[in-house]
């Protein structure tokens, strides 16, 4: 004997649930220098509408933040902020390195710019260019909310993996600020 359900009752797995709410309300945490940050402005206002794609709070507590989007050089002066910023978001949490810059410190081969910030936190998404077009941001957040859709679980295991908790050798070598 079969059970018919009603038409208003949709029947699904709880992770899949849990993944669709995760990849359509991202809200970004800017992080934002130079001239990437000025691209990064441009994604949020209306001739590209970030809005569409459920990304459109841009909240600058990193306690509401669940997507860190690195623009632009970072110095190692501002490493430690950048540092603080992302252990203060909550878990599940996601980052983007947007730019030439941000990815491998682009033209700025210096003591002081950082040579990649995947070097520090860990790097989901890569937008290249010098500075990359909103349309390439767009589809890095399209290419991270697929990534969500398919690797999220609603215990977090993914998370528990030990090279995206672990501390990078670099990470180590540079004290990390506590309160």
């Amino acid at each position: 004997m079969a059970v018919e359900l009603p038409e208003n009752v949709v029947v699904s797995k709880l992770d899949h649930l849990a993944n669709w709410c995760r990849k359509n309300s991202l809200w970004p945490m800017p992080f934002a220098t130079a001239c990437c940050g000025i691209e990064l402005m441009a994604t949020g206002a209306s001739r590209h509408d970030l809005a569409r794609f459920g990304a459109e709070v841009f909240r600058f507590s990193p306690r509401q933040c669940d997507l860190m989007i690195v623009a632009g050089r970072v110095v190692m002066k501002m490493l430690p902020v950048l540092q603080r910023i992302w252990q203060q978001m909550p878990e599940p949490k996601w980052c983007i390195s947007m730019g030439a810059c941000a990815s491998t410190g682009g033209v700025f081969d210096t003591y002081c710019v950082v040579q990649g910030v995947d070097r520090f936190i860990p790097v989901d998404m890569y937008v290249p260019g010098c500075p990359p077009r909103p349309e390439q941001l767009i589809q890095a957040i399209i290419d991270l909310q697929d990534k969500i859709q398919r690797e999220g679980t609603i215990t977090g295991e993914e998370f528990e993996v030990a090279s995206r908790q672990g501390r990078n050798r670099s990470l180590l070598e540079l004290p990390i600020i506590q309160r």
